[in-house]
């Protein structure tokens, strides 16, 4: 892999484009970057932040990416939102209808709140404890 490497695209399976890009626009810094008809009733949907990775929402088809619509780590947390300002974000995404599965919380990495996305994906928001500017990505060590 390159320096200049970075992930772009994550895929979320959705029933409907439109449902999805309506809810995914109440999430802080996110908006419709790209929808692009493909035929067949497919498109090229992305949302997400101007810069980082986003999403490319992919409706599901068939009866096993039906199934996986919003289980798509098992009920694990699948993706994390980063802020610098939990309380700001926190309080506007619950404006927003944002459903929340617990109360926020302090931990040593920072605070943190588990919520779903329309289709019951979980999600974290986070403010790391330590200023996303004095983070350094994690290096690789082992040797060839």
């Amino acid at each position: 892999m390159t320096a200049g490497a970075h992930l772009s695209l994550v895929t979320v399976l959705v029933r409907d484009y439109d449902e999805a890009i309506g809810w995914y626009a109440r999430l802080p810094g996110f908006a419709l970057v790209e929808d692009t008809p493909l035929g067949g009733g497919k498109r090229w949907v992305v949302v997400g932040p101007q810069h980082g990775t986003r999403l490319l929402l992919a409706r599901a088809e068939g009866p096993d990416q039906k199934a996986a619509t919003g289980n798509q780590a098992g009920g694990r947390v699948a993706f994390f939102l980063t802020t610098e300002n939990f309380a700001r974000d926190h309080a506007a995404m619950h404006a927003n209808g944002v459903r929340f599965a617990e109360t926020p919380r302090s931990e040593p990495y920072g605070t943190v709140v588990v919520f779903q996305d329309l289709y019951g994906n979980k999600w974290d928001l986070i403010e790391p404890a330590k200023p996303l500017s004095a983070q350094t990505p994690a290096v690789n060590s082992r040797t060839s």
